[in-house]
Formats: C-alpha cells, structure tokens, sequence
C-alpha cells in the first residue's frame, strides 16, 4: 500500500475500519504508538522466532488444504532495495571493520557478527565496490537495466503447483549468495515438512 514509516501506519489504522478489523481494535480502540513497532521489530521479534512460525503455520495449512503437491518446486530471487543512502557511502577500500565496531552501530555490529555467513560475508571473497556506513551487508548491485543502488535478496522457495512459497531466505545481492540460499531452503524445508521434491526449476 506504499506505506513507509510506522507513523504514516498508525495514521492509516486510525482512518482505515479494514486495519482496525483485522488488529481487533474496534471503531474506539487506541492505536499503539508508532515508537511501539520500531521497539518490538528490534527488540523482542528480533531476538525470537516468532515470525518464522507463523510463517511455518501458514504453510502447514496449505499443506492441509493439498494445495502443495511437493514434486517440483522453482527458486526465484527478488531484490529488495536497502534503506541506505549512496551519498553516505564509502569506497569499500576506505571502509574499516574495527572503526565500525567501535562506532557501536546496530546495523554494522550485526553486518561484522554474520561476515562468516555463507550467505553474506563469506559469500564471496569479492569486495563490493562500496559499502553503506548505515547498512554494510547491504549489496550495491543492480538490477537488469535499472540504476545502481543498495540492495539485498529475498530467494524464495515455490511449490509449482499453486505456487505456495514454501521458505524464504534473505542474502546479499549476489549470485553465490543464491547457491547457497536454494541449498538452505531446500534442506529446512526437507526437515521441517519432509518434503523433498523431484525436480527444481530456477526463475529468471
């Protein structure tokens, strides 16, 4: 819906009776504050699986409803633009881990505690040709015949036949990256569903 910031959110649950029918607010309920979302999306759902469950639950009921047939699925990959800004960019060479460290930034702190993951820093021994001081996991890529900006991917894992996504994964924006993510949403999928299915098709 285009809706950017928790503040423009919360303006919208006041005025909108269909946002207030489904938070089960009622047409005199009190809208949380907006503060409340950021709070809770780096606090407590950050630190829990609360959203993969519900992910999971969702697709559980699928599986109930036979709408995922489990013998072919596709891996698709979406770029995501970052919420990073180039002009407060650095060239990677000019960008320091241990300055960032020390600067005590979230965003940077969490970047340099996942630089062994396969699926950001040890992605790819390549150097992205610069890095966002806001968000350094952030990829500056771009897509086919658009500009170039900062960016991550979401891969997802798809059931052809009602094309259920089945996991997702998210990982820098380069294509080791993908190899990587189809194996991990292959194999969670495997262990959490048992499903496994007999053939794999890559969207492009």
């Amino acid at each position: 819906m285009g809706i950017r910031s928790e503040r423009r959110l919360c303006d919208e649950v006041h005025l909108n009776l269909a946002y207030r029918w489904f938070c089960r607010l009622g047409l005199d309920g009190k809208v949380p504050n907006h503060s409340t979302f950021s709070k809770y999306r780096y606090g407590k759902f950050r630190e829990s699986d609360l959203l993969r469950h519900v992910f999971e639950a969702t697709v559980e009921r699928c599986l109930k409803e036979n709408l995922v047939s489990g013998e072919g699925f596709a891996v698709d990959a979406s770029l995501i633009p970052a919420d990073a800004n180039k002009t407060r960019s650095l060239p990677a060479s000019e960008w320091n881990a241990d300055v960032a460290r020390k600067a005590g930034s979230r965003a940077a702190r969490e970047y340099l505690d996942a630089l062994d993951d396969a699926a950001f820093g040890a992605a790819s021994p390549s150097q992205p040709k610069f890095v966002a001081r806001s968000d350094p996991a952030a990829q500056w890529t771009r897509a086919e015949e658009s500009r170039l900006y900062f960016a991550y991917a979401t891969n997802y894992l798809i059931d052809t036949q009602n094309s259920v996504i089945m996991d997702v994964e998210a990982t820098r924006a380069i294509r080791q990256a993908e190899v990587g993510a189809s194996k991990t949403l292959l194999g969670r999928t495997e262990k959490r569903f048992g499903i496994k299915p007999d053939w794999i098709v890559p969207l492009r």
